[in-house]
Protein backbone atom coordinates (compact mmCIF):
# COMPACT_ATOMS: atom_id res chain seq x y z
CA UNK A 1 0.00 0.00 0.00
CA UNK A 2 1.24 3.57 -0.73
CA UNK A 3 0.79 4.62 2.89
CA UNK A 4 2.85 1.73 4.20
CA UNK A 5 5.55 2.36 1.62
CA UNK A 6 5.80 6.05 2.50
CA UNK A 7 5.84 5.31 6.21
CA UNK A 8 8.58 2.74 5.62
CA UNK A 9 10.58 5.40 3.79
CA UNK A 10 10.18 7.76 6.77
CA UNK A 11 10.72 5.09 9.41
CA UNK A 12 14.28 6.07 10.32
CA UNK A 13 13.37 9.77 10.42
CA UNK A 14 10.36 9.21 12.67
CA UNK A 15 12.43 6.91 14.89
CA UNK A 16 14.87 9.78 15.32
CA UNK A 17 12.05 12.07 16.44
CA UNK A 18 10.80 9.43 18.87
CA UNK A 19 14.21 8.91 20.44
CA UNK A 20 14.74 12.65 20.77
CA UNK A 21 11.45 12.89 22.65
CA UNK A 22 12.39 9.89 24.77
CA UNK A 23 15.63 11.56 25.82
CA UNK A 24 13.83 14.77 26.82
CA UNK A 25 10.71 13.74 28.77
CA UNK A 26 8.52 16.24 30.59
CA UNK A 27 5.83 15.79 33.21
CA UNK A 28 2.19 16.80 32.91
CA UNK A 29 1.53 20.43 31.98
CA UNK A 30 5.30 20.97 31.75
CA UNK A 31 5.70 19.73 28.17
CA UNK A 32 7.15 23.03 26.93
CA UNK A 33 10.11 21.62 24.99
CA UNK A 34 7.96 18.80 23.65
CA UNK A 35 5.31 21.24 22.41
CA UNK A 36 8.00 23.40 20.81
CA UNK A 37 9.47 20.35 19.06
CA UNK A 38 6.02 19.35 17.79
CA UNK A 39 5.30 22.85 16.53
CA UNK A 40 8.65 23.09 14.73
CA UNK A 41 8.08 19.77 12.98
CA UNK A 42 4.56 20.72 11.93
CA UNK A 43 5.79 24.00 10.46
CA UNK A 44 8.56 22.16 8.61
CA UNK A 45 5.83 20.06 6.96
CA UNK A 46 4.23 23.26 5.63
CA UNK A 47 1.39 23.27 8.18
CA UNK A 48 0.59 26.84 9.19
CA UNK A 49 -2.72 26.59 11.06
CA UNK A 50 -1.20 25.80 14.46
CA UNK A 51 -2.46 26.80 17.90
CA UNK A 52 -0.32 26.41 21.00
CA UNK A 53 -1.10 26.89 24.67
CA UNK A 54 -4.43 25.11 24.77
CA UNK A 55 -4.57 23.25 28.09
CA UNK A 56 -1.37 25.18 28.89
CA UNK A 57 1.04 23.10 26.79
CA UNK A 58 -1.17 21.43 24.18
CA UNK A 59 -0.77 21.88 20.43
CA UNK A 60 -3.59 21.74 17.87
CA UNK A 61 -2.94 21.90 14.12
CA UNK A 62 -5.18 21.73 11.06
CA UNK A 63 -4.46 20.08 7.70
CA UNK A 64 -6.89 20.86 4.90
CA UNK A 65 -7.56 18.25 2.25
CA UNK A 66 -7.49 18.75 -1.50
CA UNK A 67 -11.19 19.43 -1.25
CA UNK A 68 -13.53 20.45 1.58
CA UNK A 69 -16.88 19.64 0.00
CA UNK A 70 -17.59 17.07 2.70
CA UNK A 71 -17.55 19.79 5.36
CA UNK A 72 -16.31 17.18 7.82
CA UNK A 73 -13.45 17.26 10.31
CA UNK A 74 -11.66 14.35 11.96
CA UNK A 75 -9.60 14.69 15.12
CA UNK A 76 -6.49 12.57 15.72
CA UNK A 77 -4.99 12.62 19.21
CA UNK A 78 -1.59 11.79 20.71
CA UNK A 79 -0.53 12.32 24.33
CA UNK A 80 2.85 13.93 25.10
CA UNK A 81 3.64 13.69 28.82
CA UNK A 82 6.04 11.41 30.69
CA UNK A 83 6.07 9.83 34.16
CA UNK A 84 7.97 10.57 37.40
CA UNK A 85 10.11 7.41 37.13
CA UNK A 86 13.90 6.99 37.12
CA UNK A 87 14.78 5.23 33.86
CA UNK A 88 16.73 1.96 34.02
CA UNK A 89 17.00 1.01 30.35
CA UNK A 90 20.65 1.92 29.80
CA UNK A 91 19.80 3.06 26.27
CA UNK A 92 21.95 5.63 24.51
CA UNK A 93 18.85 7.80 24.14
CA UNK A 94 17.70 7.27 27.75
CA UNK A 95 16.15 10.15 29.65
CA UNK A 96 18.42 13.09 30.31
CA UNK A 97 16.00 14.41 32.94
CA UNK A 98 16.55 12.83 36.33
CA UNK A 99 13.48 11.13 37.77
CA UNK A 100 11.42 11.56 34.58
CA UNK A 101 10.99 9.07 31.74
CA UNK A 102 8.70 8.12 28.89
CA UNK A 103 7.58 4.89 30.55
CA UNK A 104 4.21 4.68 28.78
CA UNK A 105 5.14 5.27 25.14
CA UNK A 106 3.74 8.75 24.72
CA UNK A 107 6.97 9.60 22.89
CA UNK A 108 5.97 6.95 20.33
CA UNK A 109 2.39 8.19 20.10
CA UNK A 110 3.56 11.76 19.45
CA UNK A 111 6.15 10.66 16.88
CA UNK A 112 3.60 8.51 15.02
CA UNK A 113 1.08 11.33 14.79
CA UNK A 114 3.85 13.60 13.51
CA UNK A 115 4.68 10.97 10.89
CA UNK A 116 1.06 10.79 9.81
CA UNK A 117 0.93 14.60 9.75
CA UNK A 118 3.90 14.73 7.39
CA UNK A 119 2.32 12.22 5.06
CA UNK A 120 -1.11 13.88 5.12
CA UNK A 121 0.39 17.33 4.50
CA UNK A 122 2.30 15.93 1.51
CA UNK A 123 -0.58 14.08 -0.12
CA UNK A 124 -3.75 15.82 1.15
CA UNK A 125 -5.58 12.87 -0.36
CA UNK A 126 -8.83 13.55 1.46
CA UNK A 127 -11.95 15.71 1.37
CA UNK A 128 -12.32 17.73 4.56
CA UNK A 129 -10.06 18.69 7.44
CA UNK A 130 -7.84 16.84 9.88
CA UNK A 131 -7.23 18.28 13.35
CA UNK A 132 -4.06 17.04 15.00
CA UNK A 133 -4.37 17.03 18.79
CA UNK A 134 -1.14 16.85 20.79
CA UNK A 135 -2.41 16.57 24.32
CA UNK A 136 -0.61 17.26 27.60
CA UNK A 137 -1.10 15.63 30.99
CA UNK A 138 -2.67 12.25 30.32
CA UNK A 139 -0.83 10.74 33.29
CA UNK A 140 -3.16 11.91 36.02
CA UNK A 141 -3.61 15.54 35.02
CA UNK A 142 -6.71 15.06 32.88
CA UNK A 143 -5.30 17.07 30.00
CA UNK A 144 -7.93 15.61 27.69
CA UNK A 145 -10.68 17.05 29.86
CA UNK A 146 -8.92 20.41 30.07
CA UNK A 147 -8.70 20.59 26.28
CA UNK A 148 -12.39 19.74 25.98
CA UNK A 149 -13.32 22.27 28.65
CA UNK A 150 -11.40 24.90 26.68
CA UNK A 151 -13.59 24.22 23.65
CA UNK A 152 -11.49 21.80 21.60
CA UNK A 153 -14.38 20.11 19.83
CA UNK A 154 -16.43 23.25 19.18
CA UNK A 155 -13.55 25.56 18.30
CA UNK A 156 -12.21 23.22 15.61
CA UNK A 157 -15.62 21.78 14.62
CA UNK A 158 -14.48 18.20 15.17
CA UNK A 159 -17.05 15.63 14.06
CA UNK A 160 -15.32 12.44 15.21
CA UNK A 161 -12.12 11.66 17.08
CA UNK A 162 -9.62 8.79 17.27
CA UNK A 163 -6.54 7.84 19.24
CA UNK A 164 -4.23 4.91 19.90
CA UNK A 165 -2.00 3.49 22.61
CA UNK A 166 0.81 0.97 22.47
CA UNK A 167 0.22 -2.47 23.98
CA UNK A 168 3.22 -4.39 25.37
CA UNK A 169 2.90 -8.15 25.06
CA UNK A 170 0.97 -7.99 21.78
CA UNK A 171 2.65 -8.70 18.45
CA UNK A 172 4.41 -5.67 17.03
CA UNK A 173 2.17 -3.81 14.59
CA UNK A 174 -0.99 -5.72 15.50
CA UNK A 175 -4.16 -3.84 16.46
CA UNK A 176 -6.63 -4.58 19.24
CA UNK A 177 -10.03 -2.96 19.76
CA UNK A 178 -13.54 -3.61 21.02
CA UNK A 179 -16.87 -1.85 20.84
CA UNK A 180 -18.01 -0.36 24.13
CA UNK A 181 -15.77 -0.13 27.17
CA UNK A 182 -12.15 -0.72 26.20
CA UNK A 183 -10.56 0.93 29.25
CA UNK A 184 -11.84 1.42 32.78
CA UNK A 185 -13.02 4.31 34.88
CA UNK A 186 -10.26 5.01 37.39
CA UNK A 187 -11.27 6.33 40.79
CA UNK A 188 -9.06 6.94 43.83
CA UNK A 189 -9.61 6.71 47.56
CA UNK A 190 -7.62 8.18 50.43
CA UNK A 191 -8.61 6.90 53.86
CA UNK A 192 -7.36 7.72 57.34
CA UNK A 193 -8.24 5.23 60.08
CA UNK A 194 -8.10 7.00 63.44
CA UNK A 195 -7.67 5.09 66.68
CA UNK A 196 -5.88 5.80 69.93
CA UNK A 197 -2.15 5.29 70.14
CA UNK A 198 -0.33 3.50 72.92
CA UNK A 199 2.36 1.06 73.95
CA UNK A 200 2.52 -2.20 72.02
CA UNK A 201 2.81 -4.07 75.33
CA UNK A 202 -0.56 -2.74 76.46
CA UNK A 203 -2.92 -2.97 73.45
CA UNK A 204 -5.97 -2.99 75.73
CA UNK A 205 -5.17 0.61 76.67
CA UNK A 206 -5.09 1.67 73.00
CA UNK A 207 -7.44 1.42 70.02
CA UNK A 208 -5.38 -0.14 67.25
CA UNK A 209 -5.99 1.41 63.79
CA UNK A 210 -3.65 -1.18 62.26
CA UNK A 211 -6.08 -3.95 63.12
CA UNK A 212 -8.99 -1.94 61.73
CA UNK A 213 -7.07 -1.17 58.53
CA UNK A 214 -6.22 -4.84 58.06
CA UNK A 215 -9.88 -5.82 58.35
CA UNK A 216 -10.88 -2.99 56.00
CA UNK A 217 -8.37 -4.23 53.40
CA UNK A 218 -9.81 -7.74 53.52
CA UNK A 219 -13.43 -6.57 53.62
CA UNK A 220 -12.99 -4.37 50.53
CA UNK A 221 -12.31 -7.49 48.46
CA UNK A 222 -15.97 -8.38 48.93
CA UNK A 223 -16.89 -5.56 46.53
CA UNK A 224 -15.66 -7.76 43.69
CA UNK A 225 -16.29 -11.21 45.19
CA UNK A 226 -19.72 -10.81 46.79
CA UNK A 227 -21.31 -7.43 46.07
CA UNK A 228 -20.90 -6.94 42.31
CA UNK A 229 -22.52 -9.10 39.63
CA UNK A 230 -19.81 -11.69 38.80
CA UNK A 231 -20.35 -11.03 35.09
CA UNK A 232 -19.35 -7.40 35.56
CA UNK A 233 -15.81 -6.24 36.20
CA UNK A 234 -14.52 -4.26 39.15
CA UNK A 235 -11.08 -3.98 40.74
CA UNK A 236 -10.54 -2.60 44.25
CA UNK A 237 -6.86 -2.30 45.12
CA UNK A 238 -5.38 -0.99 48.36
CA UNK A 239 -1.99 0.21 47.18
CA UNK A 240 -0.75 2.16 50.22
CA UNK A 241 -1.05 1.04 53.82
CA UNK A 242 1.05 3.29 56.03
CA UNK A 243 1.21 3.58 59.80
CA UNK A 244 1.76 6.92 61.47
CA UNK A 245 5.06 5.61 62.87
CA UNK A 246 7.64 2.93 62.17
CA UNK A 247 8.60 1.90 65.68
CA UNK A 248 8.26 -1.77 66.63
CA UNK A 249 6.72 -1.01 70.01
CA UNK A 250 4.18 1.75 69.35
CA UNK A 251 0.53 1.35 68.39
CA UNK A 252 -0.08 4.33 66.11
CA UNK A 253 -2.79 6.91 66.33
CA UNK A 254 -3.60 6.76 62.62
CA UNK A 255 -3.15 4.58 59.54
CA UNK A 256 -3.38 5.83 55.97
CA UNK A 257 -4.88 3.73 53.18
CA UNK A 258 -4.81 4.71 49.53
CA UNK A 259 -5.89 2.87 46.43
CA UNK A 260 -8.06 2.69 43.37
CA UNK A 261 -11.41 1.39 42.16
CA UNK A 262 -11.65 0.41 38.48
CA UNK A 263 -14.93 -0.27 36.69
CA UNK A 264 -16.32 -0.46 33.15
CA UNK A 265 -19.99 0.41 33.73
CA UNK A 266 -21.56 3.42 35.43
CA UNK A 267 -23.86 1.41 37.70
CA UNK A 268 -20.95 -0.69 38.94
CA UNK A 269 -18.96 2.49 39.47
CA UNK A 270 -21.74 3.95 41.63
CA UNK A 271 -22.09 0.69 43.57
CA UNK A 272 -18.34 0.39 44.12
CA UNK A 273 -18.12 3.88 45.59
CA UNK A 274 -21.19 3.40 47.80
CA UNK A 275 -20.11 0.08 49.25
CA UNK A 276 -16.49 1.14 49.75
CA UNK A 277 -17.61 4.06 51.90
CA UNK A 278 -19.98 1.85 53.89
CA UNK A 279 -17.45 -0.94 54.42
CA UNK A 280 -14.68 1.40 55.53
CA UNK A 281 -16.92 3.35 57.90
CA UNK A 282 -18.62 0.37 59.52
CA UNK A 283 -15.51 -1.80 59.77
CA UNK A 284 -13.53 1.01 61.38
CA UNK A 285 -16.33 1.61 63.88
CA UNK A 286 -16.57 -2.10 64.66
CA UNK A 287 -12.97 -1.90 65.83
CA UNK A 288 -13.48 1.22 67.91
CA UNK A 289 -11.96 3.57 65.32
CA UNK A 290 -13.34 6.15 62.98
CA UNK A 291 -12.52 6.72 59.33
CA UNK A 292 -12.04 9.85 57.27
CA UNK A 293 -12.77 8.90 53.67
CA UNK A 294 -11.94 10.89 50.56
CA UNK A 295 -13.18 9.38 47.29
CA UNK A 296 -12.26 11.07 44.01
CA UNK A 297 -13.78 10.10 40.69
CA UNK A 298 -11.06 10.03 38.07
CA UNK A 299 -11.18 9.37 34.35
CA UNK A 300 -14.43 7.81 33.12
CA UNK A 301 -14.40 4.56 31.17
CA UNK A 302 -13.16 4.80 27.59
CA UNK A 303 -16.23 3.83 25.55
CA UNK A 304 -15.74 3.09 21.87
CA UNK A 305 -18.75 4.06 19.81
CA UNK A 306 -20.73 1.65 17.69
CA UNK A 307 -19.86 1.85 13.97
CA UNK A 308 -16.84 4.07 14.67
CA UNK A 309 -15.13 1.06 16.22
CA UNK A 310 -15.59 -0.70 12.89
CA UNK A 311 -14.17 2.33 11.05
CA UNK A 312 -11.05 2.12 13.20
CA UNK A 313 -10.77 -1.65 12.82
CA UNK A 314 -11.27 -1.50 9.05
CA UNK A 315 -8.42 1.00 8.75
CA UNK A 316 -6.26 -1.25 10.92
CA UNK A 317 -6.97 -4.26 8.71
CA UNK A 318 -5.85 -2.25 5.68
CA UNK A 319 -2.38 -1.72 7.18
CA UNK A 320 -1.82 -4.77 9.39
CA UNK A 321 -2.43 -8.53 9.05
CA UNK A 322 -3.21 -8.81 12.76
CA UNK A 323 -6.42 -7.16 13.99
CA UNK A 324 -8.47 -8.30 16.98
CA UNK A 325 -11.93 -6.70 16.96
CA UNK A 326 -13.00 -8.24 20.30
CA UNK A 327 -10.02 -7.74 22.56
CA UNK A 328 -10.78 -8.08 26.28
CA UNK A 329 -11.23 -4.80 28.16
CA UNK A 330 -8.27 -3.40 30.06
CA UNK A 331 -8.69 -2.06 33.58
CA UNK A 332 -6.23 0.80 33.11
CA UNK A 333 -7.63 4.32 32.71
CA UNK A 334 -7.24 6.85 29.91
CA UNK A 335 -8.40 10.46 29.61
CA UNK A 336 -9.19 10.10 25.90
CA UNK A 337 -12.47 9.03 27.47
CA UNK A 338 -13.42 12.70 27.88
CA UNK A 339 -13.04 13.27 24.14
CA UNK A 340 -15.21 10.24 23.39
CA UNK A 341 -17.87 11.67 25.72
CA UNK A 342 -18.02 14.78 23.52
CA UNK A 343 -17.69 13.23 20.07
CA UNK A 344 -18.12 9.78 18.53
CA UNK A 345 -14.97 7.87 17.72
CA UNK A 346 -12.76 5.06 18.91
CA UNK A 347 -9.54 4.19 20.70
CA UNK A 348 -7.31 1.34 19.54
CA UNK A 349 -4.32 -0.53 20.95
CA UNK A 350 -1.14 -1.07 18.90
CA UNK A 351 1.06 -4.09 19.58
CA UNK A 352 4.45 -3.18 21.08
CA UNK A 353 6.02 -6.66 21.24
CA UNK A 354 7.84 -8.14 24.21
CA UNK A 355 9.78 -6.35 26.91
CA UNK A 356 8.76 -4.41 29.98
CA UNK A 357 5.19 -3.31 30.58
CA UNK A 358 4.19 0.34 30.67
CA UNK A 359 5.04 2.33 33.82
CA UNK A 360 8.11 0.15 34.37
CA UNK A 361 11.62 1.69 34.61
CA UNK A 362 12.88 -0.65 31.87
CA UNK A 363 10.05 0.06 29.42
CA UNK A 364 10.80 1.39 25.94
CA UNK A 365 8.48 2.04 23.01
CA UNK A 366 9.20 -0.36 20.15
CA UNK A 367 10.19 1.65 17.09
CA UNK A 368 9.24 -1.25 14.82
CA UNK A 369 5.59 -0.37 15.54
CA UNK A 370 5.97 3.11 14.01
CA UNK A 371 5.01 2.36 10.37
CA UNK A 372 1.82 0.57 11.42
CA UNK A 373 0.75 3.35 13.78
CA UNK A 374 1.45 6.14 11.29
CA UNK A 375 -0.29 4.20 8.54
CA UNK A 376 -3.37 3.62 10.68
CA UNK A 377 -3.79 7.35 11.37
CA UNK A 378 -3.43 8.19 7.67
CA UNK A 379 -5.55 5.31 6.38
CA UNK A 380 -8.33 6.25 8.78
CA UNK A 381 -8.41 9.80 7.43
CA UNK A 382 -8.48 8.71 3.79
CA UNK A 383 -11.27 6.22 4.46
CA UNK A 384 -13.43 8.56 6.51
CA UNK A 385 -12.86 11.57 4.21
CA UNK A 386 -12.59 10.03 0.75
CA UNK A 387 -12.05 12.11 -2.36
CA UNK A 388 -14.74 11.55 -4.97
Amino acid sequence: MPIKNRMAEMHAEITGWRRHLHAHPELMFEEHQTAEFVEQKLRSFGITDITTGIARTGVVAVIEGRDEKSGRTIGLRADMDALPIEEETGLEYASKNAGVMHACGHDGHTAMLLGAAKYLSETRNFDGRVVLIFQPAEEGGGGGKVMCDEGLMERWSIDEVYGLHNMPGAEVGSFHIREGALLAAADEFDITIIGRGGHAAAPHEAVDPNLAAAHVTVALQSVASRITDPLKQVVVSVCVLRSQNEAFNIIPQTVTMRGTVRTLESDVRDLGQKRLVEIVDLTARAHGCRADIKYDRGYPATINHTVYTDFAADAAEAVSPGVDRATPPIMAGEDFSYMLEERPGAYIMLGNGGGAVVHHPEYDFNDEAIPAGCSWFAELVERRLPLV
